[in-house]
């Protein structure tokens, strides 16, 4: 995708609510100097261009009971059947991202569980069934961090 033209106002607000999602929109304005409805516009033109994706809160899988993260590489026996696993993939709710990669697996995802015995019931009673030739489970022991990128530099900027 092309990338998007975003003025200094946009970088701005983009640069705030990267640090806090839940920065009031006037405290917003009255940083980068203009109108509250202003900052609210360009929320929602960032929102429409696709850059902002809503606001979330984040919960920690490990305090409500999931302990074991795990990122487990999926080759799948028949290559055509990528968008029926994706959706089958989409309704467990223990996995938490999806990705299409290069290299040695089909698909790269990331799951949560409740503990290892947990982990290999998923991988034995959900994914083998999905048509899978083979897999590669890499438990994480822990995050050493966890970021999403920041909005601090844009490219093309010194």
């Amino acid at each position: 995708m092309a990338n998007l033209r975003l003025d200094h106002l946009d970088k701005q607000i983009l640069k705030m609510v990267s640090e806090d999602a839940r920065v009031p929109f006037l405290e917003i304005a009255r940083a980068c100097n203009v109108s509250g409805a202003a900052i609210h516009q360009r929320i929602q033109k960032l929102t429409a261009m696709g850059v902002l994706k809503g606001s979330q809160f984040i919960i920690d899988p490990e305090k409500i009971g999931y302990e074991t993260c795990a990122f487990i590489g999926l080759n799948l026996k028949n290559p055509e059947t990528f968008d029926e696993v994706v959706a089958q993939l989409m309704k467990m709710p223990e996995v938490v991202e999806c990705h299409y990669t290069t290299g040695n697996y089909d698909l790269f995802i990331k799951i949560y569980a409740q503990n290892n015995h947990h982990l290999l019931n998923i991988i034995h009673d959900k994914l083998q069934p999905m048509g899978l030739a083979r897999s590669e489970t890499i438990i994480c022991f822990h995050a050493a961090f966890d970021r999403l990128l920041p909005a601090t530099k844009f490219p093309g900027e010194d």
